[in-house]
């Protein structure tokens, strides 16, 4: 039986990266992600792993780079601005075809902000945040149960795909405590010989972003995104709540999909129609399961902590064919279902 216990969204996430097997880790400090790298300072060398606290948040995606080079699965987490630094590594990451975890707790921007909820973050998210044609994969818990088990699939996922794989959280997230069951998980652990641990016996490898030939590079650029393309067909989660024979439906993530359960629950007490799709993978989007709602004549209403951001993914994905309307509040601002219900009336 799975031992149920109290747990902080942050730790959840860093007891989910051990157990899918993350074995090194490198880290900086920053609000409001402190207890992941306190967390792994204590907890991986239990395990027999490496925790090493970076001189940055740049030293320590590079460490990342050479660890994921090595056949290791490796890990890194920063807060918004720390994750902007890291930025030029990812792409590096990306390119060489390596797979990482990166974890983002979103707070309050632009700039150094606040220490605040957000969800910001999600264009770099989704869009990968650096130069070049690459992308992250991108999974947005809302519970701290899945906190831990989709950071414990990140590195299967990291791995299938060769390629990063980013846990977008926010701070209401990863500082928020829920009694969870820890599940037994089994890492998908496959094969890397394109890893570089030695090159006795055989022909060494080679791990590089940089390629002078641009036909070599788009080869590298069509190897990717044909891994996009298949993570498209393949990787896409959503989950649907009352959307059978909703009017409007909320799109929504992370900790706005909780509050806006609430409104769904209240909308449905009042005799509206309204039902929530809550996108799990925030990259590949679930444009098919939008599609097929708008293809429905259902009204669509994006709620986020934003100025608006998920919300042109919706519009994307309804192609035209239905009203997208959209509610958020930023710099740390949290709707609350009141506000949200208003919208939602309006629109019914």
């Amino acid at each position: 039986m799975a031992k149920r216990v109290l747990m902080k969204g942050n730790e959840a996430l860093v007891r989910g990266a051990i157990a899918g097997g993350c074995r090194c880790f490198f880290g900086y400090p920053i609000t409001p992600q402190n207890e992941v790298p306190e967390c792994m300072s204590k907890l991986m060398p239990e395990v027999g792993g490496v925790f090493l606290q970076a001189e940055s948040e740049v030293a320590a995606i590079n460490m990342v780079y050479g660890a994921a080079a090595a056949g290791a699965r490796a890990m890194t987490s920063s807060s918004s601005p720390g994750i902007s630094l890291k930025q030029e590594g990812i792409s590096y990451i990306a390119c060489a075809e390596l797979p990482c975890v990166i974890a983002n707790v979103q707070r309050g921007g632009p700039g150094l902000g606040n220490i605040a909820a957000s969800q910001s973050d999600y264009f770099q998210a989704t869009r990968g945040g650096g130069h070049g044609d690459y992308r992250t994969l991108t999974l947005a818990p809302w519970s701290v149960a899945e906190c831990y088990t989709l950071t414990a699939e990140a590195f299967d996922i990291a791995d299938e795909y060769r390629n990063p794989c980013l846990i977008l959280l926010d701070a209401i997230i990863g500082q928020m405590i829920e009694a969870i069951e820890i599940p037994d998980w089994k890492p998908k652990i496959i094969p890397k010989p394109w890893a570089t641990i030695g090159a006795k016996g055989r022909k060494a490898n080679v791990v590089n972003s940089l390629y002078i030939q641009p036909k070599d590079l788009e080869e590298v650029n069509n190897r990717m995104q044909a891994r996009y393309a298949l993570a498209a067909e393949k990787l896409v989660r959503s989950q649907s709540i009352q959307t059978e024979d909703a009017d409007v439906v909320l799109v929504a993530y992370g900790c706005m999909a909780r509050v806006c359960r609430s409104v769904v629950d209240q909308a449905r007490q009042d005799g509206m129609k309204v039902g929530l799709l809550r996108p799990i993978t925030l990259y590949p989007f679930p444009n098919r399961e939008i599609a097929a709602l708008a293809s429905q004549g259902k009204k669509f209403l994006a709620v986020e902590m934003s100025h608006g951001q998920m919300v042109e993914d919706v519009r994307l994905a309804v192609e035209g064919k239905s009203k997208v309307e959209f509610f958020g509040r930023s710099g740390g601002v949290v709707p609350m279902p009141a506000e949200i219900l208003e919208h939602v009336r309006a629109l019914v």
